[in-house]
């Protein structure tokens, strides 16, 4: 990973990772009511710049951690995505041979060594995974995505207190989405509750950014990386950003009324794609038909991977009997 100034051309390459991240769960989106993908599906549209920003601060032997919103996450740190989306068809090509769904991704090639829905369950593995580069004197890092309220729960205060205390190569990226499923952070959270204070107080080297700008989610992941690898201990960093679709489920969800009116609106004017699209055309890095042919490039290879996982095989749970004695 290098610390020095970014090239046009690999700003082009994170805006084409923010382009496919966005046309993949709309592709979901779109597919999901023909019945077909029979699992849940948690979509991150509106918080791509995360996982790119994050996930290209990374090398591929770095570990990587997530939660039930995980596509990004997988994608961005180098995930199959016929993989992925023959998971979710239940198929046996799935990266968990199309036992785990969408919540459950995994690519050992990439070092993304899975993904769970149970709220904070990964972050004590992300420890323990760090805790082992640490033993065995590795320069991977360790990073791990979590939302907001996560850090309601014991086990980020474990967490935390842990890595500091062996000064872990692990980065703790919360995703502040506002929202715990239909509970906004007013009804969870005191008003005066500071997530990244909250790690400082356990030792923790913390900062805050807005999630929606790709460049500075770059350089703040940059930063916690290179202190990660210098020995210098964990990282949290706590950044803002806003889900447009239904908690779960492929649709938009405004009509039920836990969140404000306008709030998605004023939300979708800092639509990350279109921001770091707008940066790279003012400074003469990109040009529409450029964009148009990342588009068609992506289309294809997203219809290609649709084609590739439905005709995979169903998976099966005979095939898995012998796995388990159940006598």
């Amino acid at each position: 990973m290098s610390s020095g100034v970014v090239s046009t051309s690999t700003a082009c390459e994170r805006f084409a990772q923010l382009l496919r991240i966005r046309l993949v769960e709309e592709a979901i989106a779109d597919r999901y009511s023909e019945q077909e993908m029979r699992c849940p599906v948690h979509l991150s549209i509106g918080q791509e710049a995360i996982a790119v920003g994050v996930c290209s601060a990374l090398d591929r032997d770095d570990y990587l951690f997530s939660t039930h919103r995980a596509h990004a996450h997988y994608l961005a740190k180098g995930g199959d995505l016929r993989a992925m989306l023959a998971e979710i068809y239940g198929r046996q090509t799935g990266c968990a041979q199309g036992h785990g769904g969408s919540m459950h991704l995994i690519d050992l090639d990439a070092n993304i060594l899975g993904t769970t829905p149970i709220v904070g369950s990964t972050l004590p593995v992300a420890v323990g995974a760090a805790f082992g580069t640490w033993l065995r004197d590795e320069s991977r890092v360790t990073v791990v995505f979590f939302g907001d309220g996560t850090t309601e729960e014991g086990v980020f205060a474990e967490s935390l207190n842990f890595a500091a205390l062996y000064r872990l190569p692990v980065l703790f990226i919360c995703e502040n989405n506002l929202y715990s499923v239909y509970s906004p952070l007013g009804v969870r959270q005191a008003e005066s509750r500071d997530i990244a204070g909250i790690a400082r107080a356990h030792g923790v080297a913390a900062a805050t950014g807005d999630g929606n700008a790709l460049e500075e989610v770059t350089a703040l992941a940059r930063h916690a990386v290179a202190r990660a690898r210098a020995g210098e201990g964990p990282s949290c960093l706590v950044l803002s950003t806003y889900r447009w679709r239904e908690h779960c489920g492929p649709n938009y969800d405004d009509d039920l009324g836990y969140r404000p009116v306008g709030e998605l609106a004023q939300w979708q004017t800092a639509d990350p794609v279109v921001r770091a699209y707008e940066h790279l055309l003012r400074d003469g890095a990109l040009r529409p038909e450029d964009v148009e042919m990342m588009t068609a490039r992506i289309h294809h290879e997203v219809n290609e991977a649709f084609a590739y996982a439905r005709a995979s095989q169903l998976a099966s749970w005979n095939d898995r009997a012998a796995d388990f004695d159940l006598s």
